[in-house]
């Protein structure tokens, strides 16, 4: 079941015998709702996100974040029931509905504490990130800050402020102190006069209380839900196929558009010629899209190969004549100098290159690569001719989606309402609003019809929003004893999140900065977002610096992490639990690396095996992840295992080659992903440290590439310093090209 707007009530209040508790967040708040938007408890959280209850005793958490198969509704729920000590059995989800009074602002909120902003401006971020969420349209799931930031500041204190709703009102009827009363599975006792009551027989009198403003969270030691291996409550329809995605969206009269952009990024359609498709079985009419073109037909099959077969041509674009080659000779002759800004800059960098024992440096690659999520885009939009509209769509950002495709058709955005729909696969690239967009331009040239556009799998392919190309130079010093005391890293872009360059590592002089230098190609966030590219640069840069050293690369990190504990107990435990230390048979290596990103920290042991007819084989990936507090253990291994093959996937294959201005791939022949036959065993763990929560989803992906790399040198003496790697087409084993091995 969906909320829909107009189900939508602000504060607490029974609705249709069932009762909503929130917080209200408005613009400009009239003066009773001002301490209900400023509230929060202890933790200083506001509360945007909304509890459902009703009179059988059922429970229904309102979310803000999608489902593209990461499991955070299910982990959500299990936050508020937890606080609200509810009967887990009766607990499901609704989906916040695509309106602005769903914004955001836990999300915001999270970002600007990871930012270190004091706690006494708590006040003024609460009111300031709810209106900066509905003005930035920000409903958006990513940055693996579902459960730490929604979860955790908006979740939790609405169960939490709902259960004390409960007791204040079983306490009056009672006419005993509220201290006296328990609860337990939605139900309220007094043990000393044995009475007690279901929460949904207290909801009528709950709705005329006003929110608490004081609300007192659960430690970890009084969970009953939360850190349990809850089964997802998504999984079943998943299971018996009754889930409907965006891609099996009908509706009654709908008919079907397919997309032709210009194959030239920043082209823009110059003629069609439409008696090229004349008299096509079932093609409606062509719409001109200024930098694509549609078919509309009566059905996607006879759409796609209509404009597969329409003539028309393009002209102009941005990026005519770039090429890869060229792209990448732009970067390295960028990133050759000294940074023009500073991610790090501490020590003193010239003494230590000029008192070196060694100096080691080294460039490395990562080229652009697509998101290749399973289910093609795909977006369905009814314009009626009264001013209203429905959208059907499995976004990352479903306000996102309201606010563009009222934009598109002139429309009040109150008047478009948008079924939020599971995706089969996201990674970011569902953030995005274009196919939205275009759907909307379609519908308004036919109105009152459903039209559903879908893009083919070569369209996603050429025109996605590519995780971003990069160089990274870097030069490393070593005293006479092995000891590194000099950092340097260049780097051609600086991309999201800020602190992806830095290292953990205690090296007392560090230079890590970046040159402005970017390709005119369409980039996007792509799970890990830069983390995907600086772990790969930094970690294989280490162990460049250990081989130099003479020294064990786990041995290497151990000492340069002797005051972090935290790093520290990761990489123990990854090396530990992949038997380091055990000798392998010739021709195989293990390669290690760690990263931070989104508050969790990662360390991966990659197996791999030289094949005496060529090729490497990755045998075994273990993963090792500190994520601080855990709400659904099973969830995070399986984010972690995905993480890791998506993370390996784009190392080993993902490769988005530009020639004169377009891209050469165009589906899975030519962009290739991981297989199951070519998938390593993935071994997860996961330590519970008591830190602040950590993201899970992103994670999982940094550490899987250098991993790899390191153990490719260990195997064969070869360093990888470009992806993809392509080791299925590394040279057969021979006495030469083995000499000099470790």
């Amino acid at each position: 079941m969906k909320l829909t707007r107009r189900k939508a009530i602000l504060g607490t209040s029974l609705v249709g015998g069932a009762l909503l508790i929130g917080y209200a967040v408005r613009p400009y708040p009239q003066r009773e709702n001002a301490r209900a938007i400023l509230g929060h408890g202890k933790d200083g959280a506001v509360l945007t996100t909304w509890v459902k209850v009703y009179p059988d005793n059922r429970v229904e958490a309102i979310v803000p974040h999608c489902d593209m198969g990461q499991g955070s509704q299910t982990a959500l729920a299990q936050m508020l029931a937890d606080e609200l000590d509810a009967d887990w059995g009766l607990v499901s989800i609704l989906e916040a509905p695509a309106h602005e009074a769903f914004a955001n602002s836990a999300f915001l909120k999270g970002f600007a504490g990871d930012l270190g902003i004091p706690n006494m401006l708590t006040s003024g971020i609460n009111l300031v990130s709810g209106m900066a969420a509905r003005l930035a349209n920000m409903q958006i799931t990513g940055g693996s800050a579902s459960i730490r930031f929604t979860g955790q500041l908006a979740m939790r204190p609405a169960g939490a402020a709902a259960r004390d709703l409960f007791i204040q009102t079983a306490a009056k009827a009672w006419d005993v102190a509220s201290g006296e009363l328990r609860t337990e599975k939605s139900f309220i006792f007094h043990d000393a006069t044995s009475r007690s009551a279901s929460y949904g027989s207290l909801i009528e009198a709950a709705s005329l209380i006003e929110i608490p403003q004081n609300i007192n969270l659960k430690t970890s030691e009084q969970f009953t839900i939360m850190g349990k291996s809850m089964p997802r409550l998504d999984i079943p329809e998943k299971v018996n196929g009754s889930a409907k995605y965006g891609i099996d969206t009908r509706v009654n009269g709908m008919k079907f558009a397919a997309i032709r952009h210009s194959p030239i990024f920043g082209g823009q359609v110059d003629t069609i010629d439409e008696s090229s498709i004349t008299g096509r079985r079932g093609v409606d009419r062509v719409i001109h899209l200024g930098d694509a073109v549609a078919v509309v037909a009566n059905n996607t099959w006879r759409a796609e190969q209509a404009v597969r077969k329409l003539n028309v041509t393009f002209k102009g674009g941005e990026s005519a004549g770039l090429s890869s080659e060229g792209i990448f000779a732009e970067f390295e002759k960028a990133v050759s100098g000294p940074p023009t800004s500073d991610d790090r800059n501490i020590g003193d960098m010239e003494n230590a290159f000029a008192d070196a024992g060694k100096i080691i440096e080294a460039t490395y690659r990562a080229p652009f690569i697509a998101h290749a999520p399973m289910e093609p885009l795909n977006c369905t939009v009814l314009a009626r001719s009264n001013g209203t509209a429905e959208v059907w769509v499995g976004s990352q950002n479903p306000l996102g989606v309201c606010k563009t495709v009222a934009k598109t058709l002139d429309y009040d955005p109150e008047k478009v309402v948008v079924h939020r729909l599971p995706m089969g696969g996201g990674f970011g690239r569902r953030a995005d609003v274009e196919p939205a967009a275009q759907a909307a331009k379609i519908a308004a040239e036919i109105k009152d019809t459903p039209i559903k556009l879908t893009w083919s799998r070569e369209e996603d392919t050429q025109h996605d929003h590519y995780r971003p190309a990069g160089v990274s130079r870097f030069r490393g010093s070593l005293d006479e004893k092995g000891n590194p005391t000099g950092w340097l890293n260049v780097y051609n872009w600086k991309d999201h999140p800020g602190e992806a360059s830095l290292i953990p590592y205690n090296i007392l002089s560090q230079n890590i900065g970046y040159v402005d230098a970017k390709a005119p190609i369409p980039t996007g966030a792509w799970r890990s977002v830069a983390h995907s590219r600086h772990g790969f640069f930094t970690e294989s840069f280490a162990d460049e610096m250990a081989n130099a050293a003479g020294v064990d690369s786990y041995e290497f990190r151990r000492k340069l992490l002797a005051d972090s504990p935290r790093f520290l107990d990761v990489l123990d435990m990854a090396a530990d639990k992949a038997n380091w230390y055990t000798p392998l048979p010739e021709g195989s290596g293990r390669g290690i690396a760690i990263h931070k990103a989104f508050g969790s920290i990662t360390a991966q042991v990659a197996e791999v095996t030289w094949k005496p007819e060529g090729g490497i084989a990755v045998n075994r990936i273990v993963c090792v992840m500190d994520c601080g507090e855990i709400v659904n253990p099973d969830t995070v291994q399986a984010q972690l295992q995905g993480g890791v093959l998506y993370g390996l996937s784009a190392a080993l294959y993902g490769d988005i080659t530009i020639s004169n201005g377009r891209v050469l791939q165009s589906n899975f022949n030519d962009y290739r992903v991981i297989k199951l036959s070519d998938a390593p065993v993935v071994e997860t763990h996961v330590i519970r440290s008591g830190a602040p929560m950590g993201g899970v989803g992103e994670p999982g992906t940094p550490a899987a590439a250098p991993a790899v790399a390191n153990a490719v040198f260990a195997a064969t003496g070869q360093r990888l310093r470009n992806m993809p790697f392509n080791l299925d087409q590394f040279p057969a084993r021979t006495a030469e090209n083995t000499t000099g091995s470790v």
